[in-house]
């Protein structure tokens, strides 16, 4: 059975377009990378949960962000490890400096039998649609992509 995840893009319009509130992967394997490294805030979808739900919930976890307004579906694309991810829009902003991120243990270093705990989300940052696309995850690509038409359509 396919891993199934949900979650929330923010975005914000600021005078040179728009701008995705992405967030960068905690712990040791993505510690000095960049490129690949980004991704929407999204999670695991608890059995019989609905995909909106998890993905509201999801956000507030890995952020501290609760949005309550009206999401925009952005669909749905299969990352390279076959993980289904669902996502959803929403309007708003945040400061990134305050960041509360839940967090995952993992025995490291490897073989150590030291456990460790470590956040999902080290940081979070606004980025504009073109530095975006660079440093996600590239199958979300196509969710930055989607918000891009959905706002072309509205203007």
């Amino acid at each position: 059975m396919k891993e199934v995840s949900a979650g929330v893009l923010l975005y914000r319009q600021v005078s040179g377009g728009t701008e995705v509130l992405l967030g960068h992967f905690g712990g040791p394997f993505f510690a000095r990378k960049d490129v690949g490294a980004w991704g929407l805030p999204k999670g695991h979808v608890e059995p019989g949960e609905a995909l909106e739900v998890a993905a509201r919930r999801e956000l507030k976890e890995e952020t501290g962000i609760e949005v309550t307004g009206e999401l925009l579906s952005l669909g749905s694309v299969t990352q390279k490890s076959g993980k289904v991810v669902h996502a959803w829009a929403a309007r708003g902003d945040f400061d990134p400096a305050a960041l509360k991120s839940n967090t995952f243990e993992l025995v490291w270093p490897p073989g150590s039998g030291q456990v460790q705990r470590f956040p999902e989300l080290d940081r979070v940052a606004w980025l504009d649609l073109e530095t975006a696309r660079s440093k996600v995850v590239p199958a979300q690509a196509e969710f930055l992509a989607r918000l891009a038409a959905l706002l072309a359509k509205g203007s």
